[in-house]
C-alpha cells in the first residue's frame, strides 16, 4: 500500500479571474469567462490532444495553489449556508482540502497550435496561474446523472438584476473594441450570480473586483446591482 504519490503539473491557466473575489462558485455559471490552458513540456505534444477537438466540454483537475499555505480544514463554512454553519470538507467543494485538488467542467472552444499547445476554454471558475494536473473529455452519456441529489447544496441565492451607468457601458464598449473581450457581458454574468460573501451582504453596499487588467466597481441595493465604473490598471 502506498501512502504518497508524485504528480506532475501539465500546464497553467491564463484566466480573466486574477483574484478569488468575483470568480464564480462553480464552473458553467459564467459562460463568457474565457481562459487559456497552456500545456508545458513534455505534455505539449500535438498527439496528446489528438481527438479532443471532437468534445464540447472537458474535465480539468487542478490545484488550489493560492490556499495551500493556509492549510487544509476538517470543516468549512459554505457560502450557500450563509457562511455560518459548518460542513465536513468532504461534503463540500472547498479549496481547503488535504490535497488541494479541484475539478471543473469547462467548455472547449478551440485548440490553438500557433505557439505550442493551448486549449481555449470557457465557463471557467479557475484563477489566473492555476496549475493543471489532468484533462479528460466530458461524456454526457455517463457523467450526467439525472437522478442525482444535491444534499445541503440545493439551497441557492437569488439572482441580482444588473445595470450599468453610461460611463461604465462606454468603457466596456471601448474595451471590447480594443481587445475583443465582451467585458459588459462578462461583468453582467458574474454580478447576476452575486459574488459577495454572505458575511458582507449586510455590512457593505459598494464592492470592487478585478477582471483581466480592469478594476470594476459596483453598488448593491436590495436585489439590484449597478455598475458604477471601470478603470484600467496601470
Amino acid at each position: 500500500m502506498i501512502d504518497s504519490v508524485d504528480i506532475e503539473i501539465i500546464g497553467y491557466v491564463n484566466s480573466c479571474f486574477t483574484e478569488k473575489f468575483g470568480a464564480p462558485r462553480q464552473s458553467g455559471l459564467v459562460p463568457s469567462a474565457e481562459a487559456r490552458l497552456r500545456m508545458i513540456e513534455p505534455f505539449n505534444r500535438r498527439e496528446m490532444v489528438r481527438g479532443l477537438e471532437g468534445f464540447s466540454h472537458i474535465w480539468l483537475h487542478f490545484l488550489f495553489h493560492r490556499v495551500k499555505a493556509e492549510g487544509w480544514k476538517t470543516t468549512v463554512r459554505p457560502p450557500r449556508l450563509g457562511g455560518i454553519e459548518r460542513i465536513g470538507v468532504w461534503a463540500t467543494r472547498s479549496p481547503h482540502r488535504p490535497n488541494f485538488m479541484g475539478l471543473s467542467v469547462v467548455k472547449l472552444r478551440d485548440i490553438d497550435f500557433s505557439d505550442g499547445v493551448e486549449l481555449v476554454i470557457a465557463g471557467v471558475d479557475i484563477l489566473d496561474g492555476t496549475p493543471v494536473l489532468d484533462i479528460k473529455p466530458y461524456l454526457p452519456s455517463s457523467d450526467s446523472i439525472e437522478v442525482a441529489t444535491e444534499g445541503w447544496a440545493v439551497q441557492e441565492f437569488g439572482a441580482l438584476e444588473v445595470d450599468f451607468l453610461p460611463i461604465a457601458s462606454q468603457f466596456c464598449a471601448e474595451y471590447e473594441a480594443e481587445t475583443g473581450v465582451p467585458l459588459q457581458q462578462l461583468i453582467s454574468e458574474i454580478l447576476r450570480e452575486d459574488p459577495r460573501p454572505a458575511s458582507q451582504r449586510v455590512k457593505k453596499d459598494r464592492y470592487g473586483m478585478r477582471l483581466y487588467n480592469v478594476n470594476v466597481h459596483w453598488h448593491v441595493s436590495d436585489a439590484a446591482c449597478q455598475v458604477l465604473g471601470c478603470e484600467k490598471l496601470v
